[in-house]
């Protein structure tokens, strides 16, 4: 495991120009799931971590991204080669666009940046009731708020009673309660499902 001041310095020498850099799965996990781990630095109840960007993307400009927080705080989120990123899969940055959601986690530079190890876009985690099971999608209920579930082939899973996820989407059932972790189309009420955890 790589420590935090080999992140540190690994990833100062990537957003300086550094030329020796890893691939981007060596510091950041591309699983979804990762996003709402707790960070492993010990950070105080009720502290804001400094090295958590969340927010809408509001500009771009060759890797950096301008991200404007749900608080309304403006930050700067630098990524490198040396970045993992994940938008319903893991993807590169050239996928990113203006208006997407992103939560990143990292290192802070001198100058405020946040080096993210890992970039996470449009991702959501929702606690649903299932109430419709359609071919290519999935009708949900979020706290009495209708979201249309797309069925990505070759993405979508789901995970029977804590088993790993599987492929067949056949056992989920109406009237479910479920955790759907996926991919926000912005402005929209449909998510593209990764996983669907749910009782079979």
């Amino acid at each position: 495991m790589t420590s935090t001041m080999d992140r540190r310095r690994l990833l100062t020498n990537a957003v300086l120009g550094g030329a020796a850099l890893v691939g981007a799965s060596a510091l950041g996990s591309f699983a979804p799931e990762a996003a709402f781990a707790a960070d492993p630095l010990k950070i105080e109840p009720g502290a804001i971590d400094p090295n958590f960007v969340e927010g809408r993307i509001t500009g771009m400009d060759a890797g950096l991204l301008l991200v404007t927080g749900s608080d309304g705080t403006l930050n700067r989120v630098r990524t490198t080669t040396a970045t993992s990123i994940w938008k319903l899969q893991p993807t590169t940055v050239d996928q990113i666009e203006v208006g997407d959601g992103l939560y990143a986690r990292g290192l802070r530079m001198p100058d405020g940046t946040l080096a993210a190890d890992s970039v996470w876009v449009n991702i959501v985690s929702l606690h649903v009731t299932i109430v419709a099971i359609g071919r290519s999608a999935v009708q949900l209920d979020h706290h009495g708020q209708r979201i249309v579930g797309h069925v990505v082939p070759g993405v979508s899973a789901a995970a029977y009673n804590g088993t790993p996820p599987v492929a067949d989407l056949s056992m989920l059932t109406v009237g479910k309660h479920a955790q759907v972790i996926g991919a926000w189309r912005p402005d929209t009420n449909e998510v593209d499902i990764t996983t669907i955890y749910t009782a079979a």
